[in-house]
């Protein structure tokens, strides 16, 4: 039962970081969105491109956590 505690808090823990790496990533395509339709700016700051790839790269980091975690679960190694 400890066991089930403890994945149920990673897989808790796994999701709030998905979800605010996902928020992150949206509000750095937004920014650079915004920046490329702003009148008088052609090209968005390197600032905000370089945060919106960290942001995709963090994304991408928790893409594979959470394929690593669901092949866990599919070959029962969870649960």
């Amino acid at each position: 039962m400890d066991k089930r505690r403890a994945w149920r808090a990673q897989e808790q823990e796994l999701v709030e970081r998905w979800n605010t790496a996902t928020q992150r990533y949206n509000e750095a395509q937004a920014e650079v969105a915004r920046q490329r339709v702003a009148p008088g700016e052609g090209e968005p700051s390197d600032e905000c491109v370089r945060t919106e790839e960290a942001a995709r790269i963090a994304l991408e980091i928790m893409r594979k956590q959470v394929a690593r975690m669901k092949v866990e679960f599919s070959t029962g190694k969870r649960y």
